[in-house]
């Protein structure tokens, strides 16, 4: 039994389980255009890792068990997977609310200029990643120029009416540039609303804040700098129980690019599938097996429930 384990059963009398899903998230494949510090799957260019059609033909398999389950299309940038339109396309018209989780640079990018009106066609949900509302601060974690190509993407979103159409959600995401947790996610949406808007006329409909977890890129770094015992103890030490209820992995599936079955996307970066006992790939899963499941957890999940938490959602907690 791990620090968290503990901790939660301390908390709860009881081991964590799911609750219904709500949620089918989907990592489509790890390739990416940019190469950010903080990144837990490791995306990058030189990534080959795409799901395949195959699988996504296991996947209509399994929403259609979940009528009205939200999809959450990630990556990697996800709109690099050749068949992401076709896959949105289906999920979309069997009557499922589809989010995509954009690096917003990547619509930018040669044969993505049709991207930004087939996702307004769609109605599809946008949550977009920018971690600050100056340049500076963006480039140093996401690379050099990628601010610069974000508020192109977005404006270029705005007037497609991303971020005023009640019907276009437009989530902009900020995550810590270092070993902190973040602030007060009502409070620094102001911020970002003030300078979005004097600096670009930028309008979204909400900002989400994210902890970063140790794993993955962010995590070598912390061994880099030798912080990362200190931001471990962070995160411990800011355990909320009052987060245990609206954490994400007891109300959703993810599922990597080979179709692998995970708790969370930070599982399966970590190579930690469903309880032993479970299916491990989409194509072995009977559905009825998801609602209250054990959740399998590690330390790493401290990074959820620490100060007002953080999930996909953003703060769990005001």
């Amino acid at each position: 039994m791990n620090d968290f384990d503990k901790q939660v059963r301390q908390t709860l009398g009881k081991d964590l389980h799911s609750a219904d899903v709500s949620t089918v998230q989907v990592n489509v494949g790890l390739r990416c255009n940019q190469q950010c510090r903080h990144c837990h799957v490791n995306g990058a260019p030189n990534r080959k890792e795409m799901m395949s059609w195959e699988t996504m033909r296991s996947i209509f398999h399994l929403t259609a068990t979940l009528p009205g389950c939200q999809i959450d299309i990630t990556g990697g940038a996800p709109e690099l997977n050749p068949h992401f339109r076709r896959f949105v396309t289906i999920l979309h018209d069997a009557g499922h609310p589809v989010q995509v989780r954009t690096n917003l640079s990547v619509l930018i990018e040669p044969g993505m200029e049709r991207i930004p009106k087939f996702y307004r066609d769609n109605k599809i949900q946008l949550v977009a990643s920018l971690p600050c509302y100056l340049d500076g601060n963006v480039d140093a974690q996401r690379g050099e120029g990628i601010y610069e190509k974000s508020i192109e993407a977005i404006c270029l979103l705005n007037d497609l009416g991303y971020g005023s159409d009640p019907d276009l959600s437009l989530s902009l995401v900020y995550n810590p540039g270092g070993p902190s947790l973040p602030p007060d996610q009502a409070g620094l949406e102001a911020d970002y609303r003030r300078e979005l808007h004097e600096r670009h006329g930028i309008e979204f409909t909400r900002l989400l804040t994210i902890t970063n977890m140790p794993i993955g890129r962010f995590l070598d770094d912390l061994k880099k700098q030798k912080k990362d015992a200190e931001y471990r103890d962070l995160l411990s030490e800011a355990f909320n129980p009052d987060t245990i209820e609206g954490l994400m992995c007891r109300h959703q599936i993810c599922i990597a690019w080979d179709g692998t079955l995970g708790d969370c996307d930070f599982n399966l970066a970590l190579g930690l599938g469903l309880e032993k006992g479970l299916p491990n790939h989409i194509d072995d899963l009977d559905p009825a097996l998801l609602k209250n499941r054990p959740i399998v957890t590690g330390n790493h999940c401290f990074g959820c429930t620490a100060g007002c938490g953080s999930s996909c959602g953003g703060a769990l907690v005001a």
